[in-house]
């Protein structure tokens, strides 16, 4: 992950002093006042987060987005952002989220290693993130807007749209999403014949890497949290906390469960998808003699880290599963 040159980010600075005079609410305030949504003077707000307290618009226009799980929250919330980071230099936004809605986001550099000078060129008046991904530059940006940084991304979503909705004005608008979340869950559980048969049901994520030994995803994760959310259980070995179990093609026993998910990150080629999958031992597994194996997008399984992609995964979770269309 490269950081940003001193050199770059002074310039930036000197470059936006007529910004920051205008807009200058990206300082950390101190610790200690109160949080969550203060009012404050001139159609304001302060936010709490994860390096302490910032000034915001009451309805910030211009948000830029430093990592997937923002970018759903923008887009979930009703919020077209001016600018975002790609996963790497070139990719194209998450492809599950409405191109129409994409189409005039600016790149702003790669996930942990935004481009300061890019996202100075589009006047922000607010940049959201992590201390995942952008601790080290917090300050940086928050000299050229005022900038809201979750702890991390992954298992903690939903208290993270929370505060990307408070961030961004959004409350009523976020529990319109949450709610439908909540309501989508309960008739995909009652398609599966209500929640003691989902919690039989032993579901697991399995991922292909190219270059990396194959990862059987654990609880502390998003696609974990999404299938604690509909009380499915679990293999044994996976229902714990942690992020991944990695297995060798050797160790495809370890896979066992009644229904597996899966996706390839990278090529595919360069992954042991095609010596584990056309191996004796997979071909035992429960899940594949019973022809309960799906594969799945690994762009929005694995990078849908918001509520308009965890929609999507129980709208294929309830397609693979069950003869019920999705609500």
């Amino acid at each position: 992950m490269s950081r940003t040159p001193r050199r770059t980010a002074t310039a930036v600075t000197l470059a936006l002093a007529g910004t920051l005079a205008l807009g200058g609410c990206g300082a950390t305030a101190p610790t200690g006042t109160a949080g969550g949504e203060a009012a404050t003077g001139g159609g304001a707000h302060v936010v709490r987060h994860a390096r302490g307290e910032s000034t915001v618009p009451a309805r910030p226009a211009r948000v830029v987005v430093l990592d997937t799980d923002s970018l759903d929250s923008a887009i979930t919330l009703g919020v077209t952002p001016v600018g975002a980071t790609t996963t790497a230099a070139g990719a194209p936004f998450p492809g599950y989220l409405p191109a129409e809605r994409l189409k005039d986001v600016k790149p702003v550099g790669t996930i942990g290693s935004p481009n300061l000078e890019a996202i100075a060129a589009l006047r922000p008046d607010l940049i959201l993130s992590s201390q995942a991904r952008d601790d080290k530059r917090y300050e940086d940006l928050a000299k050229i807007a005022p900038t809201v940084l979750t702890k991390t991304t992954g298992p903690a979503w939903q208290e993270n749209f929370r505060l990307h909705a408070e961030a961004l004005g959004r409350q009523n608008e976020a529990r319109s999403a949450e709610a439908g979340y909540r309501a989508k869950a309960e008739a995909l559980v009652a398609a599966l014949g209500g929640p003691e048969k989902a919690k039989g049901l032993k579901v697991e994520m399995a991922r292909f890497l190219a270059g990396s030994p194959t990862r059987l995803y654990l609880n502390d994760t998003f696609i974990g949290s999404v299938l604690h959310d509909l009380g499915l259980g679990r293999p044994a070995n996976q229902d714990r906390t942690g992020f991944s179990l990695e297995i060798s093609p050797e160790q495809v026993d370890q896979a066992a469960a009644d229904v597996i998910f899966w996706s390839t990150y990278g090529d595919a080629a360069r992954s042991d998808q095609a010596k584990i999958t056309g191996g004796a031992l997979w071909k035992n597994l429960d899940a594949v003699r019973n022809n309960r194996t799906f594969q799945v997008d690994d762009n929005l399984w694995m990078l849908g880290i918001g509520y308009t992609g965890a929609g999507l995964i129980l709208d294929q979770i309830q397609r693979d599963l069950t003869a019920t269309p999705s609500p």
